[in-house]
């Protein structure tokens, strides 16, 4: 959560990261379209936030389940649920927080990715769990 706090910073605004990616674009194809550019940048910001949200969700689950190896317990999904919750909640106060950056700002579409990728982290998890069960 600090992670994801310290990025909603100045320092990971749009404005920076363009810095970075345009320049990399263009060093790889010098005739990369302005459009591309932006579009480029958008599917790694966008990437970024169902990343990170998967990874809280994950550890948020792991926290609250403490799970044993060889874990007898069956998959709980109102645990997954929970973690989901709180990871949605989070996404919320850094949008929230984010109102308060200059160079950056809130949106409620960016809670929907971060909520979306942490139920995308959660589903991988029950896949990789039932598939794990199913092997063994």
């Amino acid at each position: 959560m600090s992670l994801i706090f310290s990025g909603s910073t100045d320092l990971f605004s749009s404005q920076r990261t363009s810095r970075i990616i345009g320049p990399l674009l263009r060093w790889f194809n010098p005739n990369v379209s302005d459009e591309t550019i932006r579009a480029v940048q958008a599917v790694v910001r966008k990437g970024w936030h169902v990343t990170e949200y998967s990874v809280l969700a994950l550890l948020l689950w792991r926290a609250r389940r403490q799970p044993m190896k060889n874990d007898p317990r069956p998959w709980s999904w109102r645990e997954a649920a929970f973690a989901i919750f709180l990871a949605g909640v989070y996404a919320a106060t850094d949008e929230f927080h984010q109102s308060f950056v200059p160079s950056r700002g809130a949106s409620v579409g960016d809670v929907l990715v971060d909520t979306l990728g942490a139920t995308a982290g959660i589903l991988l998890l029950w896949a990789w769990s039932a598939r794990r069960h199913r092997a063994g």
